[in-house]
């Protein structure tokens, strides 16, 4: 997910999710990440202490509060979540060779790659020691779900890696990536707090569901952005997944949608890495223009948020008691285009 700053900028909009997030921030606060030996643990300090927007843990502490389970109950549950997150950062960095995060030098970059992989390699085990902190009797569960979350997220990574050597990814292809590298880790927090919360099986799965289709269209959004964002409001340069022949959403939908002279323009274009990347972008942009690519994006983003709503009205708590994930898919769903 790409574009967390412009979600945050936009919770002081909204009293609910406002405090959840400062309590977000406290449990945080409190916390020490830095023990011995220090070469060890100063980089995964420094990998928490980035800034991030903490939206994982956000939504578990919003799905436990929903069913009214103590936000201290999850207190470890949601330090444990955005561990695991940020562990996934911190590799997929070294993996692709991303020199900057949240604006600062990258683990690997400012310490070392070996560094890079053992505090990774911590990081997880830690996860997995902030979810055994606190007894629960659901507690297999939850961790059941945390593992097979874990698993997923990797299996994500991996379909990523495969299509970038990939000529033939489909659109199915591209939508079952994203659910496993995006949407399942933001399903499986939302699925941790309602087990906290010992919430029904039916209730616990829409809110799974809810979960997923909001990662998938937030995933689609930031696609879209990424080519028609406002550099103000996004937070970065437009059209990088264009320079860097990344295979989203856009560019299949388009060659599904092109004729063939446009088809072939595009497959060139992104095969290409020309030193004047502005006039690819440009020439890709006209493309899509041509082809009307915007309205299909935005109608498959529309469709998932709707399945989204649809999964949260299913779950049988008041609508008082939603009102913090009704906020967060405002925030997501009001994003500038």
């Amino acid at each position: 997910m790409k574009c967390e700053i412009c979600v945050i900028q936009k919770y002081s909009k909204h009293n609910i999710m406002q405090k959840l997030l400062d309590k977000v921030k406290q449990i945080f606060d409190e916390e020490q990440f830095v023990h011995e030996p220090k070469e060890l643990y100063e980089p995964i300090e420094y990998t928490l202490r980035l800034g991030g927007k903490r939206i994982r843990p956000l939504m578990l502490l919003a799905a436990g509060q929903m069913f009214g389970a103590d936000i201290e109950q999850m207190r470890y549950a949601a330090i444990g979540i955005e561990t695991f997150h940020n562990f996934t950062l911190l590799h997929d960095d070294l993996m692709d060779k991303s020199p900057l995060r949240r604006g600062k030098p990258t683990v690997y970059c400012k310490w070392d790659e070996n560094t890079a992989i053992l505090s990774g390699d911590t990081m997880y085990a830690l996860a997995w020691r902030y979810f055994l902190r606190q007894p629960h009797p659901k507690l297999q569960e939850i961790l059941n779900c945390f593992n097979e979350t874990g698993i997923q997220v990797c299996e994500g990574q991996q379909y990523d890696m495969n299509f970038e050597h990939c000529e033939n990814v489909s659109i199915a292809d591209y939508l079952m990536m994203i659910r496993l590298k995006t949407a399942v880790l933001l399903a499986g927090a939302l699925k941790i707090g309602a087990l906290y919360a010992n919430a029904t099986a039916e209730d616990t799965q829409n809110l799974y569901e809810f979960g997923i289709h909001l990662g998938l269209a937030f995933q689609l959004q930031d696609d879209l952005l990424d080519s028609y964002g406002d550099v103000s409001v996004f937070g970065k340069q437009t059209g990088q997944d264009i320079r860097d022949n990344k295979k989203t959403y856009l560019i299949l939908k388009a060659l599904e949608l092109a004729n063939d002279d446009q088809k072939e323009v595009l497959r060139q274009l992104f095969s290409s890495t020309p030193s004047d990347s502005e006039s690819k972008v440009a020439r890709v942009l006209e493309l899509y223009a041509q082809i009307g690519i915007r309205q299909p994006v935005e109608e498959a983003i529309q469709k998932e948020f709707e399945l989204a709503q649809r999964h949260l009205e299913a779950i049988r708590v008041s609508k008082a008691q939603k009102r913090p994930l009704e906020e967060l898919m405002e925030v997501l769903f009001n994003r500038k285009k």
